[in-house]
């Protein structure tokens, strides 16, 4: 078998099942596990999966895309995710929203009538509720991460370790049962463990296709998390990993 043609398998076997594991590709194309190695270097490489101890995992692809440019993927889609998780919120509360465009999606459908402190690391998501007549919005200093137009350093993770938010609403990169919340920026993976750390309850918004992928960088595992957010149309199957590790899942 030709070489784009173990990479072909690898990626449809991946997209099929979830995850791959090196032995066994080996057994299967009847190649020696140094060259599977080799293959899915090349494959990560690519941006086209993630790299994984003995295997490896799908990985999301809308995350790379400029800010601009995901504003305008799957509207109808992220403002449902955002009005079912923006119901999660309540009077008095301390909600963290961290920079994302499904996040930005959330501050755009809190009620009208809210009266709540919003703490941000997203200048949009600032701006955006500048004109709610109840939220007060705290944001949070540091340097501009311009592809995620958020705030992250040394200064942002200080802020965030001041605060005890009652809910924080976190944009996913990943969200798979082995890696848990997974993004593709080491500077925002450490600004978005601060924010899980400073929260009593953790919500992930997800997309489908970034339900069972993943991305380099770990955020959080999923005990670490409480509910997710995603669309109806994920597989039931899918679900049943986070369910069983006891996170509310909200179907929008």
């Amino acid at each position: 078998m030709l070489t784009e043609e173990r990479k072909r398998f690898i990626l449809e076997t991946l997209a099929r099942e979830g995850k791959v594991l090196a032995h066994d590709l080996s057994k299967k194309l009847g190649v020696s596990d140094d060259t599977i190695r080799r293959d899915l270097r090349d494959l990560a490489r690519e941006g086209l999966l993630v790299r994984v101890h003995g295997g490896a995992l799908p990985r999301s692809q809308s995350i790379t895309a400029p800010y601009s440019a995901r504003q305008q993927q799957e509207p109808v889609v992220k403002a449902a995710i955002a009005e079912a998780a923006a119901k999660l919120v309540e009077n008095g509360q301390v909600i963290i929203l961290d920079g994302g465009t499904t996040t930005l999606q959330v501050a755009q459908h809190l009620p009208k009538d809210l009266h709540a402190t919003v703490v941000t690391n997203s200048p949009p998501i600032a701006v955006a509720l500048g004109e709610h007549p109840y939220v007060e919005v705290v944001v949070l200093g540091g340097r501009l991460y311009k592809h995620g137009m958020s705030t992250v350093g040394a200064a942002t993770l200080q802020e965030i370790q001041m605060i005890r938010a009652d809910l924080c609403m976190l944009g996913v990169g990943g969200l798979h049962p082995e890696l848990g919340l997974t993004t593709d920026n080491l500077e925002e993976a450490h600004v978005k463990r601060a924010m899980v750390a400073s929260a009593a309850e953790v919500v992930a918004l997800a997309s489908a296709e970034k339900i069972m992928a993943a991305q380099p960088y770990i955020v959080a595992p999923l005990a670490d998390l409480t509910h997710v957010v995603t669309e109806a149309s994920v597989p039931r199957e899918e679900l049943a990993p986070f369910e069983a590790a006891g996170l509310t899942i909200i179907l929008a």
